[in-house]
């Protein structure tokens, strides 16, 4: 995954501060050492590098703190703050709200951005998003500059089942966009994507090109496709389409790719714009909405257990149990083995992996196929125990510490290795309690006068 080398660059230097006997200005320094050349090795500009140090450094002060302050949690707060502060450009527009389309209206969303950079497979991926999610969603072609622009989108919204339109003989691209969403509005579709040509800053023409559609079919938002991959490119190209466009928002593809990608998170700042959503394969599935907490969470192998419950909701898939002990706050070794064997089934292991805190290290120590063993040997595991125990927390095997040696010989496994699956357990169930298991206030009872 594009990033992933920095995650765990950046994972190395805080575990060494935590490991440090003493946290003083000296350790503090020497991790902020580690970060900085982290994110400067992946391309993320040297001024947002400066500004993040420059932040940390003005929050820790640790010379002024109590002495009962625990030092590496406040560091490692400050630290994760910082990362999402880095890429949150919403909180900074906070007068300008996200676009959100409403039914019974028709919403049009024009993309922009650079020749490949994966704008036709993100137009067709969003579509099925919104259609997913209730909407009636119609793709718009107007791309007549790239040969085999139209067979593409065509391709995608067949395989996708979304509505589309192009054509074949006219070659004006704005009475293309201007015909399609014209006969989409009048066939009430709540949404309209209109998919325009791949351009470069210094094609004039495309440029001018790009304006006079976005005057043709005025849309509610333009959104720019960026190649996480592009590296240091991303900022100037980004800033020329910003002048002409006025895009309001990002989707970054490719971020399944082994690129640096701190180019893409350079650009974002420059624009002061925010990430929407992320491509994280070739599948029409892998589009993930973007939420900074959520993303520097999968970056530091924190996990995404909202993500996780999106995913699975969205997969149309039975978990109502589950769901209902998520909201109440509990996760069984039942739930593991539900959610590990939904895993399974939705794609690469890599992708999902990253949802699930501790996974994404295991995934980067042993690669994809020897972790696919190791998941399947987790199922073996939990496949061997009894109803009272995968309806369990897990802590009957602590009490009665036989149950380990039976499950791990019905498994083929070891003891270490059903220890290893408890422990996961654990760890799910304390971020589950996180995420839900909050009950609401008492309402307050007013007194009665006489």
């Amino acid at each position: 995954m594009v990033l992933a080398d920095l995650g765990r660059r950046i994972n190395a230097a805080m575990s060494d501060l935590t490991r440090s006997n003493v946290v003083d200005e000296k350790a503090l320094d020497s991790m902020l050492k580690e970060i900085c050349m982290a994110l400067l090795e992946s391309d993320v500009n040297v001024k947002l590098v400066s500004t993040l140090r420059a932040n940390i450094k003005k929050q820790i002060n640790l010379k002024d703190q109590a002495p009962g302050v625990n030092k590496r949690r406040l560091v490692q707060k400050t630290v994760f703050d910082e990362l999402c502060a880095l890429v949150d450009c919403q909180s900074e527009n906070g007068d300008a709200p996200a676009f959100k389309p409403k039914k019974g209206r028709s919403n049009v969303i024009m993309f922009v951005g650079l020749q490949g950079s994966g704008k036709t497979t993100s137009c067709t991926k969003l579509a099925l998003w919104y259609q997913r999610r209730g909407f009636k969603v119609g793709l718009v072609c107007a791309d007549t500059f790239r040969a085999g622009a139209f067979d593409q989108l065509k391709q995608n919204a067949t395989k996708a089942k979304v509505p589309y339109y192009g054509s074949y003989t006219e070659t004006d691209p704005v009475a293309v966009a201007a015909a399609g969403v014209a006969r989409f509005k009048s066939e009430k579709f709540d949404i309209i994507i209109v998919d325009t040509s791949g351009r470069h800053r210094q094609e004039q023409e495309l440029f001018a090109e790009m304006v006079q559609i976005s005057q043709a079919v005025k849309p509610d938002q333009t959104i720019m496709v960026l190649d996480a991959s592009i590296g240091q490119a991303a900022e100037s190209q980004s800033k020329a389409f910003k002048d002409s466009s006025d895009f309001g928002a990002i989707i970054l593809t490719k971020m399944d790719g082994h690129a640096k990608g701190g180019g893409a998170i350079s650009a974002v700042a420059a624009t002061r714009t925010p990430i929407v959503f992320i491509g994280t394969g070739e599948h029409i599935h892998d589009l993930e909405p973007f939420t900074p907490t959520q993303f520097i969470s999968k970056l530091l192998g924190m996990g995404d257990i909202r993500g996780l419950v999106d995913h699975v909701k969205h997969m149309n898939l039975d978990q109502k149990e589950t769901m209902k002990h998520i909201e109440q706050g509990i996760f069984t070794i039942r739930d593991l083995r539900d959610q590990l064997s939904n895993i399974m089934k939705m794609g690469p292991l890599s992708k999902m992996a990253g949802m699930i805190p501790g996974m994404s290290q295991v995934m980067g120590e042993v690669g994809e196929e020897e972790s696919s063993k190791r998941l399947k040997r987790m199922m073996y595991i939990m496949d061997s125990m009894t109803e009272k125990e995968l309806d369990s927390d897990g802590k009957i095997f602590v009490s009665e510490p036989t149950r380990l040696t039976r499950v791990a010989k019905g498994s083929g496994t070891s003891v270490r290795e059903v220890e290893d699956v408890l422990s996961q357990q654990r760890t799910m169930a304390r971020m589950v309690k996180q995420v839900g298991g909050k009950k609401p206030p008492r309402p307050k009872m007013k007194r009665l006068r006489a």
